[in-house]
């Protein structure tokens, strides 16, 4: 039986189980916000522990392999309870479903613990600088005085570190990446708040999304200077005529690719690249658990495949 942890809003994970179903595979998708009932049994005649979910019960032992997609917790919020009683709610259900993560052991696509990890961008690009690709000058700091001795370089641009969405005034805003126009005094006390990324702002002909499974490489560019709301950040805007192309990328480039998703010990990776004014590929960020299903209905590349590929190699080991 193949694992799949989600939530039930992802669409992503749809790819994946209807491949499962074109192939017949046995499989368990357990979307944990919508948890109403669980229950974790270690049974004596088995020796397994087993998880109930509704009217399913599945021991995680016949689990041969899982893929950890989004999973979230159970939504507290209707709970007839104050805040600090739903607070304590959602920390012993996040206890719970770490517990399932972890006796999954190794059976991961890429093990949640890899992915966490993997989700620190300074060690991204150290470790991408390492492997040979090109990094831009890149400077995280909350110090007005350390990001304008980049500024004083030349063109840069700011992105968060971590959290794109910021809440103001009970309106959630997405903040995209955003050229630097200028460094004033005033911004000194605004920085201080919390750090930033400030990188040398990179001319490009084009943004390439490389998508890593095991040992293959979906590279994808994504013609990003066609239009000028999505000529920073690709993301930005709703427009669904961006171009999206299938490419091949260099030899050196596709094996580093490789290589970056292999050393922080996952199995995916969702890259993101650019291909500069220069002609050289430079590194942005790899995204360990990032989306891919809109990539594959606009080229048509089996994505999905790939991943139900690792899935049934882990499963037969």
């Amino acid at each position: 039986m193949i694992l799949i942890v989600s939530n039930e809003r992802d669409l992503t994970t749809d790819f994946v189980v209807r491949e499962l179903q074109r192939r017949k595979r046995d499989h368990f998708r357990l979307n944990t916000n919508a948890i109403d009932d669980i229950s974790f049994a270690l049974e004596p005649a088995s020796k397994s522990l087993a998880v109930s979910v509704g009217e399913r019960t599945v021991q995680l032992d016949r689990a041969k392999a899982a893929y950890f997609r989004r999973p979230e917790l159970p939504d507290l919020n209707n709970l007839d309870r104050d805040a600090g009683q739903r607070a304590y709610a959602a920390a012993e259900w996040s206890a719970l479903l770490k517990s399932l993560y972890l006796l999954i052991g190794s059976r991961w696509l890429s093990h949640p613990r890899d992915i966490l990890i993997a989700e620190d961008k300074p060690s991204q690009m150290y470790l991408a600088k390492m492997l040979g690709f090109n990094v831009p000058d890149t400077v995280i700091t909350n110090d007005l005085d350390a990001a304008r001795r980049l500024f004083a370089q030349g063109p840069i641009v700011g992105k968060p570190h971590r959290q794109a969405l910021v809440e103001i005034e009970g309106v959630e805003h997405v903040m995209f990446t955003s050229r630097i126009e200028t460094l004033a005094e005033e911004d000194r006390e605004s920085l201080q708040c919390a750090p930033v990324i400030f990188q040398r702002l990179i001319p490009k002909q084009l943004d390439i999304r490389v998508t890593v499974v095991g040992d293959r490489v979906f590279p994808v560019a994504i013609h990003s200077q066609e239009y000028d709301e999505s000529s920073l950040d690709w993301r930005r805007g709703t427009n669904p005529n961006i171009r999206h192309e299938v490419i091949t990328l260099p030899v050196d480039i596709q094996s580093a690719c490789i290589e970056l998703v292999r050393q922080q010990k996952l199995r995916f990776g969702a890259i993101d690249l650019v291909l500069g004014e220069d002609g050289k590929f430079w590194f942005l960020e790899c995204n360990p658990n990032g989306q891919w299903a809109w990539i594959e209905n606009r080229t048509g590349l089996p994505v999905s495949a790939a991943i139900v590929d690792v899935l049934e190699r882990i499963a037969a080991e």
